[in-house]
């Protein structure tokens, strides 16, 4: 991907210099592809951490690019973290999204920095679903999503920004139970698979029920053990 797209090189690399990542094999998960769409997996263990997915998708030779990058804590009470960009036909949109999944409420200075970013760039259009989502009562108010044309650079940065304050974060946090933290991330990976999302329903559209089960439960969130 182009130096200022690519949030998952900018995890890994961040993610690299505290903890060790081991890269798993994805088998033919690795390259999808089915109707001029082409996706590709990478998953990775953050040893003593948890599990950090990238999904990247190209569709009509380049026109429309997608890629999420989502990081689920097993043993700090994190909220889980995902984030997407998408570009097409000019339109780039940047999403850096919280989700409640942890075992007690959430108080960190997290929230705090990522509603900071949010408003630093109040002047750029908000993007704003036009459906509502299963998952729209757990997402915290403070995720970033700001959509436009020419705005490239920013949108990068202030994405960036977040990924940084993440795992600013993560790196300080107390440790929390494992195998429950786990089941609470798993729980939110099967409502994904049941209940869809926009590259799901895609994903399940074109490859089936369970390829899709196998690519969000297994590579994507670790849970499938």
């Amino acid at each position: 991907m182009d130096q200022n797209t690519d949030m998952g090189r900018i995890v890994i690399d961040s993610l690299s210099k505290e903890y060790t990542l081991n890269k798993l094999d994805v088998g033919s998960d690795a390259r999808l592809a089915k109707k001029g769409m082409v996706f590709t997996t990478e998953s990775y263990d953050v040893a003593g951490v948890g599990r950090l997915c990238v999904l990247r998708m190209r569709a009509m030779l380049g026109i429309m690019k997608m890629e999420t990058v989502v990081l689920s804590v097993f043993n700090k009470d994190m909220p889980l973290f995902n984030a997407d960009w998408v570009k097409a036909a000019g339109n780039e949109t940047r999403i850096v999204e919280l989700y409640d999944t942890q075992l007690s409420p959430y108080s960190g200075k997290l929230l705090g920095r990522l509603d900071e970013i949010s408003k630093r760039d109040s002047d750029l259009k908000d993007y704003k679903s036009t459906a509502p989502h299963w998952y729209d009562s757990i997402r915290y108010s403070c995720s970033y999503a700001k959509t436009g044309k020419k705005v490239s650079d920013r949108l990068y940065e202030s994405a960036k920004d977040c990924i940084s304050a993440y795992i600013d974060e993560l790196i300080t946090a107390e440790s929390c139970d494992e195998r429950a933290k786990r089941e609470k991330v798993r729980e939110f990976a099967v409502n994904l698979y049941n209940n869809g999302g926009p590259a799901v329903d895609q994903i399940k559209k074109l490859f089936g029920e369970e390829t899709a089960k196998r690519l969000i439960l297994r590579h994507m969130y670790g849970v499938d053990e």
